[in-house]
């Protein structure tokens, strides 16, 4: 059976990544979470002293790219692959609400888009293929076989994402993740350099309403079809 490439673009709290690590384990693809790469190197920014509130020296944080090693690592008992950054498992600390409020910032500078976008281009040049992030159908790969754009109501997505921090005993506020979630769609939007946009061929599936599983029912059967 051929492989294909399948991007999955869209705002963030849409289930993006848990989509791509189903699809990912049914068809034997390897799944590639391009935000816990951004979130990884917002985390050496942060520890770093590099941003911070009203403060980002953007410039020392391009200077140490260098600096910073990415890897993704199978981990068997949870049937995924962990970020870890220059040798340390960050899973876990890349999840905070902290990194969430930064990391659309760290997005937004080129070099750092340029470093990470090589890395995801290397990764997918076989094919076979689940990446997921904002900008993988039109900057990482314009050409993939399938495209999906993942949407939700903010409200919607704040509580999501507000329920999954609760249950891992973060102390949050709804208020405070709804802010969190606006905030990063409007920077994610409008940034300079490969904004958050549907590709032209993409498809667009608003999950407000959906379950996880009816959705993944939905994108599987698209790509039965290609197939």
């Amino acid at each position: 059976m051929k492989k294909i490439t399948i991007a999955i673009d869209g705002y963030s709290s849409t289930g993006k990544s848990t989509l791509a690590k189903e699809l990912a384990k049914h068809l034997g693809y390897i799944f590639v979470d391009t935000g816990a790469m951004y979130r990884a190197v917002t985390l050496f920014a942060l520890d770093n002293k590099f941003i911070k509130q009203d403060f980002f020296d953007q410039k020392a944080l391009i200077e140490n790219l260098p600096n910073i090693n990415l890897e993704f690592q199978f981990n068997k008992d949870f049937g995924f692959a962990e970020m870890f950054l220059n040798g340390d498992n960050v899973e876990k600390q890349i999840r905070t609400i902290q990194v969430s409020s930064y990391v659309s910032q760290v997005a937004t500078i080129s070099e750092v888009r340029e470093k990470l976008v090589e890395q995801q281009q290397e990764m997918g040049k076989n094919k076979g293929i689940v990446m997921d992030g904002r900008d993988i159908g039109t900057v990482v790969f314009p050409n993939a076989e399938l495209k999906i754009f993942m949407t939700a109501s903010a409200q919607t997505r704040a509580q999501r994402r507000f329920d999954e921090l609760q249950s891992k005993g973060d102390e949050v506020t709804f208020e405070e993740v709804l802010k969190n979630v606006q905030d990063r769609d409007f920077i994610d939007t409008n940034r300079l350099d490969s904004p958050l946009k549907k590709a032209e061929d993409a498809i667009e599936i608003d999950n407000s309403n959906l379950s996880r599983k009816e959705q993944y029912n939905i994108v599987l059967e698209i790509i039965q079809e290609l197939l």
